[in-house]
């Protein structure tokens, strides 16, 4: 069940962050569009939300590797 970490981690930090720019950003603009009108907000503007959330994890990651 290791495997998909041990993956990641041997990559370099710039193909690491393509990696989660390409699978976050997509996901939090869908779940982000899909879920706007739900709460209230257009549809696009869920998908910037989305957006804004999805970059989360891209940032922590940033910030561990600076430490």
């Amino acid at each position: 069940m290791s495997l998909l970490p041990r993956w990641f981690t041997s990559k370099n930090f710039a193909v690491q962050l393509v990696i989660l720019a390409l699978v976050l950003d997509p996901v939090g603009f869908v779940g982000g569009y899909l879920l706007g009108p739900s709460l209230g907000v257009d549809p696009l503007v869920g998908g910037a939300f989305g957006l804004v959330a999805a970059s989360v994890p891209m940032s922590l990651l940033v910030m561990q590797r600076s430490v």
